[in-house]
């Protein structure tokens, strides 16, 4: 049913749009005050009637899908989209029954709006989640163990390019996450997906005067050194999980393979060599490459205990060390650094990790878009962090951590990724739900779904339903009862600009005015201080729009009232 209706002209909705990121303009829209040709927020977004052609960050009236859709819905032939002709916002609250039962649906106009509550983020939530993500790569795994690539649901159009990088590295997050689903078809997707890695992907180079090595070849000739080592991850960890050695050489000749691309003078890694005749095409490409070479050496050091594998690492740390590579918050480092200190607990390595996360969980607990690597830190920082505690000589180090803040922002984060979901009710809205119900999404890229999407998705909560256990079952943040009471009571701090009316209710939050929405609460910046808006940006957001909610701003201590 409709919960609010404000009334405004096509001009002036552009000129919000403009500062809304694409994808999260969460109103209905309606072409008449009767709201008789109204389109709800989901199908606005499903029918990419808001995005943008191109680059273009921000949502836009798409006036080509728009009237597409209008036609299919209602039968209309044209509308006008002039600057000044009216239409109607409105937000709405409702229900979604299906054969597992009936579920409220989240009110407003957050990110999470139009999706089921969920009052507690426990065991359960998280595993049927993980079901739902390895169930749906576990279907894009073909007779020949190739992954249909991925779609733009919008349009229900397929991506038409293939990635052997990802095609290991989503291998490796499904045999990661058997241990808690153990389907057959699980188990049989990953069978047929690794037979293609060894028989399509990987390319044996034998030379009798050097060690047998092996790299996975991509399209266009390239050999990408984190392809071997997502490779080797998937190889190692299917080792461990299903207790096989049938991969060992192949794991030993990809692990050559990633020392060959070492300098061993520096421990600096070449990135990319053309396939033909091993010569070097880019000597950089992404600074991910080094982590998860980094840390498959780390896996198969773990797996074979040659002590080759782990000097090869502490000389790539050498490097990453000198060139500062924690300032990239990289996920893989995080993984790595995480493992070498399992067997090389030196101070300069726990400071490296330490300083990978330290100053970036503002980020982390305040960044709009799900960004599902962003988990996949956190929880290799949290195991790092958790052995860290039971050594007091590093207290010094741990000093340098809010652990507090640090276990709050791993939660958030966490619960966060539900919004990325594909729940059942959002999923209806788009051309072919079948395809896509239960997998995992970007939203701002159209909602793409791509096996890597749900491959770090699917990382992280395996590693939070693993390792997180003191997280599971506790209670979400209830916005409904963000109060203007409650929120001062929660921050310890005082409203710059306060809400008018008892009833208000924040519908969110925001950090940076042009992404200010009606019911959000602003968080201002504090003198010296990083995070939030400056102060002065404050008296440019608009303040009160007819029919919508209030917008007010809030002057905090901490960021978040949880």
């Amino acid at each position: 049913m409709v919960d609010a209706v404000e009334a405004t002209a096509w001009g002036a909705l552009r000129a919000r749009l403009a500062q809304t990121k694409r994808n999260y303009f969460r109103y209905g829209i309606a072409l008449d005050g009767a709201l008789e040709f109204a389109f709800l927020e989901g199908e606005l977004n499903a029918h990419a009637m808001l995005y943008p052609r191109g680059d273009v960050p921000n949502a836009v009236v798409n006036e080509g899908n728009f009237l597409l859709h209008a036609k299919t819905r209602y039968g209309i032939e044209s509308v006008d989209f002039g600057d000044g002709k009216p239409v109607w916002l409105f937000t709405t609250r409702g229900w979604f029954a299906d054969a597992s039962g009936v579920f409220p649906l989240i009110d407003g106009c957050g990110v999470a709006a139009g999706r089921r509550e969920l009052t507690r983020f426990d065991g359960e939530t998280v595993r049927s989640m993980i079901e739902g993500g390895a169930g749906h790569l576990a279907r894009q795994v073909d007779a020949q163990g190739r992954f249909f690539y991925g779609t733009f649901p919008c349009f229900d159009r397929a991506i038409p390019h293939y990635n052997a990088l990802r095609h290991a590295s989503t291998l490796y997050a499904m045999v990661d996450a058997w241990p808690e689903v153990r389907t057959a078809g699980l188990r049989d997707a990953i069978e047929r997906a690794l037979g293609y890695l060894r028989t399509a992907l990987v390319r044996v180079y034998r030379d009798a005067a050097l060690p047998t090595r092996a790299f996975v070849v991509d399209e266009g000739g390239e050999i990408k050194l984190g392809a071997n080592a997502v490779a080797l991850l998937a190889l190692t960890r299917h080792a461990q999980v299903f207790g096989s050695q049938e991969h060992a050489g192949l794991m030993d000749q990809l692990g050559e393979g990633i020392l060959s691309m070492q300098d061993g003078a520096t421990g600096r890694f070449v990135h990319v060599l053309h396939a033909e005749d091993l010569t070097v095409k880019e000597a950089h490409r992404i600074i991910y490459y080094d982590g998860e070479a980094a840390f498959a050496l780390m896996r198969l050091y773990a797996a074979t205990g040659a002590p080759r594998w782990l000097a090869a690492v502490e000389l790539a740390f050498d490097h990453f060390i000198a060139a500062e590579h924690w300032r990239a918050h990289d996920h893989w480092l995080a993984y790595c650094v995480n493992e070498l200190t399992l067997h090389r607990p030196q101070e300069r390595y726990f400071a490296f990790g330490i300083r990978n996360v330290a100053d970036y969980l503002d980020f982390v607990l305040l960044r709009e878009t799900t960004f599902p690597t962003l988990l996949e830190l956190m929880m290799a920082s949290q195991a790092m962090l958790a052995r860290l505690k039971r050594m007091p000589q590093m207290g010094a180090l741990l000093a340098a951590v809010d652990l507090g803040k640090f276990e709050r922002t791993l939660r958030h984060r966490a619960q966060y990724l539900a919004n990325g979901f594909f729940w059942p009710e959002w999923a209806m809205f788009f051309r072919a739900p079948h395809k896509i119900v239960r997998s995992f999404f970007i939203r701002h890229h159209g909602f793409r779904v791509r096996i890597d999407d749900v491959e770090h998705y699917l990382s992280g909560l395996v590693a939070f339903l693993r390792d997180g256990a003191a997280n599971l079952g506790m209670p979400l943040p209830d916005t409904g009862r963000w109060t203007a009471d409650a929120v001062l009571q929660a921050t310890q701090g005082r409203w710059w600009r306060a809400p008018v009316g008892g009833a208000w209710r924040a519908a969110g939050a925001s950090v940076w005015a042009p992404a200010l929405q009606p019911g959000d609460m602003a968080f201002v910046r504090r003198p010296g201080r990083k995070g939030g808006m400056p102060p002065p940006h404050c008296g440019n957001c608009p303040i009160g729009r007819p029919r919508s909610s209030v917008w007010s701003l809030g002057l905090c201590r901490r960021w978040m009232p949880w």
